[in-house]
């Protein structure tokens, strides 16, 4: 099973400039639903603002917060 640490390990492997910046929308739809933890998810919509600023990436960021939400009640 995964623990914190491999958890990080995931996180560095894909930073939010290869879950964002894929070459397709599927892709980075996959890239999102991928994000294992809030920390990561806060590090793509900070990258997502700065660099592309695409309406339905952050509305997908945001649904995705709200699963890690429900996730840790």
């Amino acid at each position: 099973m995964g623990t914190s640490t491999d958890d990080s390990e995931a996180s560095d492997e894909f930073p939010p400039e290869k879950r964002l910046e894929a070459p397709n929308t599927r892709l980075i739809k996959a890239g999102i639903e991928t994000i294992p933890d809030m920390e990561t998810l806060q590090e793509c919509v900070a990258y997502e603002n700065a660099h592309q600023n695409r309406t339905q990436i952050l509305r997908r960021l945001k649904w995705k917060a709200e699963e890690l939400r429900k996730g840790e009640e």
